[in-house]
This record gives C-alpha cells, structure tokens and sequence, in this order.
C-alpha cells in the first residue's frame, strides 16, 4: 500500500467480521490501482477514499459489505453493475456477502476510473433547488387579477416559493366571498410595490 493509507481504515477492516475483512481488503486494493494518488480517511466512522473530493467509500455489516460511490447517479456505467434502485443511497454494488458478490476486477477498476474522472474534471450532481421542485397550486381568480396588472405580475414570478404561497394562502382561507375579494385587491397592490405578505413587520 502508498504512504497514503490511514490507520484508521487498517483498525476498521481488523476489526470486521472475518466474512468482511478479505472484501474490504479487494476494494481497498483496487481503489488504490485505479488511482495510485488516492488519500485514505474516515467519514462517519466508514472508510472512504478522496481524490479532488470522494470518490467511493465502503462499510461493513452484520451480514454484508457495501460499496457507495457519491456520484453514481451520472456514472458512466456500460457493465451495469450500480443496478441497485436507489443509485443515490447506500451500497451501490448492491449487498455484498462473498468476494463473489464484487464485480469482476476490471469492471470495478472502470466504475473507480469513472469516479475519478468525474472529480477531476469537476463534474458535479445537479442539486435542484428546494423552491424548484415545488408546485404551488394558484386559483384562477388569483392569477387573473395578477395578468391585470403588469408589475405585479412580474414581481410575482420574482418571489420565493414561500413568498408566493403567504399571498395564495392568505387569499384563499378568507371566510367570505367579500373578505377574499378584499384580500385579493390588497395582496395585487402591495405585490405591485415589491412588499411580501407580512412587510409590515419587517424592518
């Protein structure tokens, strides 16, 4: 092994189970083919091996071994072997119990490669951003108000999600047709000016 080896990961793999040792042992050793200036550490207490960030990491269980690789999910992967469901969790060689169970070394050598190729070149997962992903549903008659006025309209598109769903929540829990309507009309003016539902007490 280099002088990039940790301690830590030699006291883990001592310490596993005898089934776990020699599959912790291969994986360790091929991360270390494929990429001869890995650093070895611990993260939540498994072993993981870093170059230009993570490129996988491993742990063992009771009854199995798992083997993670944070951006499986844009992997290049022709031999199929992240087939799990759950690309993005842990574990995506699936359970493995036996040297058996590993992949054929040339084809973990590829997956390492690919990860490594990924941090390299700084390729990153898209992250959606949490507003994104969010569906607010707006009433008809709220956005009929918002068409007739131009500016309002366009500083409403520019709010938050949180922002907007203050205003339609607001609205639309109204006990009365009247009140609604006056909450309406308020909520198109004060949207016009740029303020937020609860500006009032903001400072």
């Amino acid at each position: 092994m280099p002088a990039t080896t940790d301690a830590r990961i030699d006291a883990y793999i001592a310490k596993a189970t005898p089934f776990a040792q020699p599959i912790l042992t291969r994986i360790r050793k091929l991360v270390h083919k494929a990429c001869p200036d890995v650093a070895e550490t611990t993260k939540w207490g498994m072993p993981h091996f870093d170059y230009k960030g993570t490129i996988c990491s491993m742990a063992a269980f009771r009854q199995h071994c798992a083997m993670s690789f944070p951006k499986a999910a844009i992997m290049n992967d022709p031999a199929g072997i992240l087939t799990i469901t759950e690309r993005q969790g842990m574990g995506h060689m699936g359970n493995i119990a036996t040297l058996k169970d590993l992949p054929a070394d040339k084809l973990l050598l590829a997956a390492i490669k690919e990860a490594v190729r990924l941090n390299e070149e700084n390729i990153k997962i898209a992250r959606p951003r949490p507003d994104a992903a969010k569906e607010l549903e707006i009433p008809a008659i709220f956005t009929r108000e918002l068409n007739k006025d131009k500016a309002a309209s366009k500083v409403f598109e520019s709010f938050s999600y949180s922002a907007k769903k203050e205003y339609v929540t607001w609205v639309t829990e109204a006990k009365t047709e009247a009140t609604r309507n006056t909450r309406l009309q308020t909520a198109i003016e004060w949207i016009a000016e740029g303020k937020t539902r609860h500006w009032k007490h903001k400072k």
